[in-house]
């Protein structure tokens, strides 16, 4: 179960030796009780900052058919390289947070009209400026986007990083699968919920006495905010971010 704005925000009051807040005087909140609140989005979103690929970012759970797929799909057309990553989104304000860059796939499953032996391959990142060095005169010697048209091989960040190109330029339908991943929302009213589980709310909660102890140039008391806050990080990151065994064990029977 997700934690409530008020709880979290009474948690680092506590651990101050402060009022805690109520319900009923939750939104006209000053002084420290106010400036609590604030340090409370404020950790939330450093958190995101340093690592906006957290699995709680994830802009959707991971796809119906297989969860290599990523969690956002866009169909490709025919003769069109460029394709906006976010297609609800109209500014770089609402736009992804972050795009695992790295994690592409392009396949013909569940395209209509498509049948097995289908399509399914991983996409390679690839610069803009190393696509014009090495692609751009076999696949756009016109500018128009019209030459050698073929299965997608590589991925290209545009300069504005709202779109993905596709090289070579598709020649049908694929379905584009990568992960993307939110900005958090700010918590404003008291009963909202943090995004991170139960577990890691002692991230919030140090970096949020960090600030506290930060305005009150209580320097030594900062520094030990800050220590527990990077300790919590890192192992939350061990946790959640490749958490996979140091080594692995040969079980196959040799004759």
């Amino acid at each position: 179960m997700a934690t409530t704005y008020l709880n979290l925000s009474n948690q680092v009051l506590r651990e101050l030796n402060e009022v805690v807040l109520t319900s009923g005087n939750f939104e006209g909140a000053i002084g420290i009780q106010s400036f609590v609140k604030d340090a409370i989005n404020k950790a939330i979103f450093d958190i995101a900052n340093e690592e906006p690929q957290l699995p709680f970012f994830a802009a959707a759970t991971s796809g119906e058919t297989d969860p290599f797929y990523g969690n956002v799909t866009v169909a490709s057309v025919a003769g069109t390289r460029w394709y906006t990553l976010k297609t609800s989104s109209s500014s770089i304000l609402t736009d992804y947070a972050s795009i695992d860059w790295d994690d592409f796939y392009a396949t013909t499953i569940s395209v209509d009209g498509e049948t097995s032996p289908y399509v399914s391959r991983g996409l390679k990142f690839l610069s803009l400026d190393d696509w014009k060095r090495y692609y751009r005169d076999s696949e756009n010697a016109d500018d128009a986007d019209s030459q050698n048209h073929g299965e997608p091989r590589f991925v290209i960040k545009s300069p504005d990083h709202r779109k993905f190109g596709l090289s070579p330029i598709p020649d049908k339908v694929y379905n584009i699968h990568f992960y993307a991943f939110e900005k958090p929302t700010e918590l404003v009213d008291y009963s909202d919920t943090s995004i991170m589980p139960d577990q890691y709310n002692n991230v919030i909660t140090a970096k949020a006495r960090y600030y506290v102890h930060q305005f009150k140039n209580n320097i030594q008391q900062a520094a030990f905010a800050l220590d527990d806050y990077k300790k919590a990080m890192k192992h939350m990151k061990s946790n959640l971010i490749n958490p996979s065994p140091s080594y692995m064990t040969d079980d196959r029977t040799y004759f």
